[in-house]
């Protein structure tokens, strides 16, 4: 493997200029044979998501093939207007110079994914390389083999190794990768592989876009639409099993209402499930990818039970076929295990609190997180959340829609990812914004030395001037 590595290494980088000065219309036929592709082969994709954790076709769809396609087409929708020089301002002491902003291609680029979403996550950050221009080496997860092999065959159908190509493996495949001298390394996982990943890069002084997780909360006030809400936590919390990095990790609910939402979110998983011995035989139901990460989530929930919490509604796991059914954990304290680390499956704790100001005195304790859902129909509340907090995203009543959106920036801050993506964002993470000045006059001479009386009196008057 490592010599394939460095064989590919050295012809992407023959093709950096070449790919450079590739236009848009080349670049956007590039992204519409993905597109062709997968749809074209979605049958396959859905055995492939359902093998490595049974994930329903309908998820696949939603969550992987959806936000794919939509990407696309907003790419190639925008491409060309992206890549036209942008013309800037003249400052008055600059007169008589024309600048300019060209977005040019980083080089080479990696892109490690991870395995909750492999296919969404693997190809998105792709899909925003590849229309920057540059050349792209590949790494999906060896955790989910089956979607991996898929993403490897439909690159090596559609493009030639010199401009992407994948590399399936385990960590040692990923560690001899982040060797190289790469331009660019985008990263999604946790933030501890996120530290190895930019350490790493820093050996090269290589710029990094990771998309990581850490804990997301969930507040619902009293003023908040119950029902609905209970929906849409349960939905934003148990889709694909709980392995999503902007689910909702942990909630609070307002003491006044406690009771209520706790009875309307057992109403929703119900509804969307069924009760009982009935959630392990749904189909819409996924698993955990595996189980050692299945060993790692059930003793978080031990030890929360042996230190006082309470199993409201779930608590069913069977090793054997890595299920785990929606749990709501009740009595939590935020010095369980449970509330330190992002849980990454299908378990929610649940606390109350009483008003906005504590409630952001919780939240400034820990970690700036991806994502903040906050439920209310009192403005005055969601404000104070949002002007008192700092997360990557912040979503008012809904949760998880803010990742398909075209115009806002995704990404973490802090311990929960550095950079951006979604849309122009994308492009530009994988673009250089390279300055552009062209000098039509010669009135800087007036600076050059030697400083006479009258050029210093003039330099003084420049001063004053700005």
């Amino acid at each position: 493997m490592e010599q394939q590595i460095n064989a590919i290494y050295a012809l992407q980088k023959s093709s950096l200029q070449r790919l450079k000065n590739a236009s848009a219309a080349s670049r956007i036929e590039k992204l519409r044979s993905i597109e062709t592709y997968m749809l074209a082969h979605k049958q396959s994709l859905f055995d492939a998501l359902y093998a490595d954790f049974r994930k329903p076709s309908s998820e696949v769809i939603i969550a992987e093939l959806l936000g794919v396609k939509k990407e696309i087409n907003y790419m190639i929708k925008h491409l060309k207007s992206w890549m036209k020089p942008q013309k800037v301002g003249t400052p008055l002491m600059l007169m008589g110079t024309q600048g300019q902003i060209q977005l040019e291609p980083k080089g080479m680029c990696l892109i490690i994914a991870p395995w909750n979403y492999p296919f969404n996550l693997a190809i998105n950050p792709l899909v925003h390389a590849i229309a920057a221009g540059n050349a792209i080496m590949l790494k999906p997860s060896e955790m989910s083999e089956h979607t991996s092999a898929f993403i490897n065959k439909m690159i090596t159908a559609l493009f030639d190794s010199s401009e992407v190509a994948v590399f399936e493996g385990d960590a040692s495949v990923a560690s001899y990768l982040l060797e190289q001298k790469f331009d660019h390394i985008f990263f999604t996982g946790s933030p501890m592989i996120g530290k190895k990943v930019m350490e790493a890069a820093s050996k090269h002084l290589c710029s990094v876009t990771l998309e990581l997780g850490g804990k997301s909360p969930a507040i619902v006030d009293e003023s908040a639409d119950i029902s609905s809400s209970a929906q849409k936590i349960a939905w934003g919390k148990f889709l694909n099993n709980g392995q999503t990095c902007i689910a909702p990790d942990y909630l609070y609910v307002h003491e006044k209402v406690n009771f209520q939402f706790l009875q309307a979110l057992e109403l929703s998983i119900a509804s969307f499930y069924g009760t009982g011995s009935e959630i392990a035989t749904s189909k819409d139901y996924a698993r955990i990818v595996n189980k050692r990460h299945f060993n790692r989530i059930k003793h978080l929930v031990d030890e929360a039970v042996l230190q006082g919490a309470k199993i409201l509604i779930g608590g069913d796991f069977d090793e054997s076929t890595c299920f785990m059914s929606p749990t709501i954990l009740t009595n939590c304290t935020i010095d369980m295990q449970i509330m330190q680390e992002e849980i990454f499956g299908p378990i929610l704790p649940v606390m109350t609190f009483k008003n906005e100001v504590e409630i952001t005195g919780y939240l400034s304790r820990e970690e700036k997180p991806l994502a903040l859902y906050i439920f209310s129909q009192n403005q005055i509340f969601s404000d104070f959340i949002v002007q008192n907090t700092s997360s990557g995203s912040c979503l008012i009543n809904d949760c998880l829609i803010q990742f398909g959106h075209d115009e806002l920036p995704f990404g973490g801050v802090n311990n929960s990812g550095i950079g951006k993506s979604g849309g122009k964002f994308g492009f530009l993470e994988f673009s250089h914004a390279k300055s552009v000045l062209v000098q039509r006059t010669n009135l800087v001479r007036y600076f050059y030395p030697p400083y006479t009386a009258k050029r210093k009196w003039l330099i003084e008057q420049v001063l004053k001037w700005f």
